[in-house]
């Protein structure tokens, strides 16, 4: 098989599947492929590009690479909108880590969405998923990436509002969709500026000609051109990958199965974002001024975002807002110029993230689709496979030294504390601090659910599901028992079965070693080569490198080291707040409401978003439609024209007496009116 068709199987097999599950498993076109058909389709499709995948992995780190055209779809002029594909280490490393979460999703969702009507058209769902996320890290020129960008959107908005029939789903879909419009406007007008000054959507054409585009001044400004151009990209990687202020619809888009949670919110869409900046790098180095807002971007979201979570009852939004403070974090490692660390960080967290995810679904199961943490507790006994792999993807993600969490994100911080740009040491605080918030919200969740004792019997919870009339033969104190104890007994929580629990298995696997398997490579190797801007001067990478000694050394230096303690510091205040005296946390509560209440209300970003931006939007409108539409256009320009006619038709009319004096007197009067005006003009 040459490249080019690898190539193409690997985008194309999600897409064959997707559409054949699609077309005849949905009762689209007829129900011809039942639901183990689906699912066994569209896991093959997935398979085989992550098959494929690990092949181009391995053909790239041998040094093949290629860059060509496909298929050109369309010309305008001179100018070529062509499909092709970028197959560098960067684009190579993306399609292995989509490929494997979606493989593992693939699994999982077998076991999660077993009784769901839907079943069928959410694998077509996620399978059309894999393939837009492919076509967008594969692509080689900016048209492609922008139907790969724009793909993922629709597809999340049809993930985001699978269960249509809920209110609460169709507004979180919608309000993914309108806030990823507003990023995709500045996306559209980034790459429309870097087309024409640079008359080619061919990232290689454009990024060779950096140094001159850099020297270009907007019009009409002191702004580089860059500088405008790499701010709207940015823009666009703001809604994407969930940045304050574009992060509020991720959210609530937990509204949607929990595999989607995974898929697109932790390991893949979210992540378009910061892949699109770092492939991009050869043009933000010229950007300065850019690369310091993303810095404080970064670093709000990674602090502040991070401590929302603290506050939240519902176990997916827990692990959403924790969603939002990493993605922070590679936010920052971007403005600092540590790209390689930034992929790096989406490599590890999307494992760790995945499984994260994953076993907060295996839990939601267990609990008979509680989401509520208040109503869980002792959980460990219950279901041992998803304890353990909570375990050690909350390690992970708090940075546990020989975790992969750890190797990511101790170069964070020592990138934004070496940056030398300005935000730099607001960067490196809030991503000190986070270190501490990341290991307390992660552990209270632990706790919350896993420890402490049984909060399952209450009436939220599995003794909501008993039916009170199987008991009426008994009375008084004895009906009630049977109630408590029947709904004890039939709603105790289960482990998930085998198609759930082993794609935990894998990534819990994958969140330990990951950064083990890669750290050396990709910081310290020369595994990217060309396909994004290494800067080996950098001064914090460059430290690092003189006092790299493999991973043991440094894993073992870690644990000596202040962000362990800050770690370890989390974990001891979440186990004595939400486990030895949960009168804590509600006494801070009390004491500090007005922290507390701006935590609840999401630091009040819905809030501004409802009343300021809405309201004035609203506002706007009706006034475009009163002033502009009713008064000026219907008003003046559409029936004042008529009533003109319609005077002028009127007065015509009354000139039309039928009389010959009356036209004759006209004439007269015509002809003196003429030769006035004629003799004024002639002197």
């Amino acid at each position: 098989m040459s490249p080019q068709s690898l190539y193409l199987l690997i985008a194309l097999a999600p897409l064959a599947t997707a559409v054949v599950a699609g077309f005849f498993a949905t009762g689209f076109m007829g129900s011809w492929i039942s639901r183990r058909g689906a699912h066994l389709l569209t896991i093959l499709g997935v398979a085989v590009s992550f098959i494929g995948s690990l092949v181009v992995l391995q053909q790239v780190m041998g040094g093949h690479t290629f860059d060509g055209t496909i298929y050109v779809w369309s010309m305008i002029g001179t100018v070529k909108f062509e499909v092709g594909f970028l197959i560098d280490p960067l684009t190579a490393l993306m399609m292995v880590v989509v490929t494997f979460v979606s493989l593992m999703v693939h699994v999982y969702t077998i076991g999660y969405m077993a009784d769901d009507r839907g079943y069928n058209r959410f694998f077509s769902y996620i399978s059309l998923f894999t393939f837009s996320m492919l076509m967008l890290v594969m692509s080689n020129n900016m048209m492609q990436i922008f139907f790969g960008w724009e793909a993922v959107g629709l597809v999340s908005y049809l993930l985001i509002g699978f269960y249509y029939g809920r209110p609460s789903s169709v507004f979180a879909s919608l309000k993914a969709f309108l806030v990823n419009r507003v990023g995709d406007v500045g996306f559209v007008l980034g790459i429309g500026l870097l087309y024409a000054y640079s008359g080619t959507l061919h990232y290689a054409d454009i990024f060779a000609q950096a140094d001159k585009l850099a020297a270009i001044t907007f019009p009409g400004t002191d702004w580089h051109m860059l500088t405008v151009a790499c701010l709207c990209l940015f823009v666009g990687a703001m809604g994407k990958s969930a940045l304050a202020p574009l992060h509020v619809w991720l959210p609530d888009s937990m509204e949607g199965p929990t595999p989607i949670s995974a898929l697109i919110h932790a390991a893949t869409m979210v992540t378009a974002g910061i892949f699109m900046v770092a492939r991009f790098s050869p043009v933000f180095e010229h950007a300065q001024n850019v690369l310091s807002f993303i810095l404080i971007i970064g670093a709000f979201g990674a602090l502040f975002l991070g401590l929302i979570a603290l506050v939240q009852t519902d176990i997916k939004k827990v692990v959403a807002y924790s969603t939002l403070s990493q993605l922070g974090y590679m936010a920052v490692a971007l403005g600092a110029s540590a790209y390689q660390v930034a992929i790096f960080h989406l490599m590890t967290h999307a494992f760790f993230k995945a499984l994260l995810f994953l076993t907060a679904g295996s839990v939601i199961l267990g609990m008979h689709h509680d989401q509520d943490m208040r109503h869980m507790g002792g959980l460990r006994k219950y279901m041992p496979i998803t304890w353990i792999t909570t375990l050690i993807g909350s390690l992970a993600l708090a940075g546990m030294p020989f975790f992969s969490g750890f190797y990511s994100k101790e170069h964070i911080v020592e990138a934004a504390g070496a940056a030398g740009i300005w935000g730099a040491n607001f960067a490196y605080f809030c991503t000190f601090a986070g270190l501490f918030v990341t290991s307390l919200y992660s552990f209270r969740l632990y706790f919350l659910v896993f420890h402490g004792k049984e909060r399952f019997d209450l009436e939220h919870g599995p003794k909501a599901l008993v039916h009170e009339e199987d008991f009426e033969p008994l009375e008084g104190e004895a009906r009630e028992h049977a109630i408590a104890e029947q709904a004890h007994h039939h709603g105790l929580p289960k482990e998930s079965p085998w198609v759930v629990t082993v794609p935990l298995i894998a990534l819990a696997f994958m969140s330990v070693v990951a950064g083990v398997w890669f750290i050396q490579p990709l910081l310290f190797g020369d595994f990217f080569g060309h396909s994004i801007t290494v800067l080996p001067q950098h001064p914090a990478m460059a430290d690092m490198a003189g006092e790299w000694h493999g991973w043991v050394a440094f894993g073992l230096h870690g644990l000596t080291s202040v962000p362990f303690l800050l770690l370890v510091a989390g974990f001891v205040v979440a186990w004595y707040c939400w486990l030895i005296n949960p009168r804590v946390p509600e006494a801070f509560a009390r004491s500090l409401a007005w922290v507390y209440r701006a935590l609840v209300e999401k630091l009040y970003f819905d809030w501004f978003n409802e009343q300021v931006v809405a309201r004035a939007i609203r506002g706007l409108g009706h006034g475009l439609w009163q002033r502009g539409d009713r008064h000026l256009i219907d008003g003046i320009m559409v029936n004042g024209t008529a009533r003109m006619v319609g005077l002028a038709a009127a007065t015509g009319r009354l000139l039309q007496s039928g009389y010959i004096y009356h036209y004759a007197f006209a004439m007269i009067i015509g002809i003196m009116v003429f030769l006035t005006f004629f003799v004024l003009m002639v002197h």
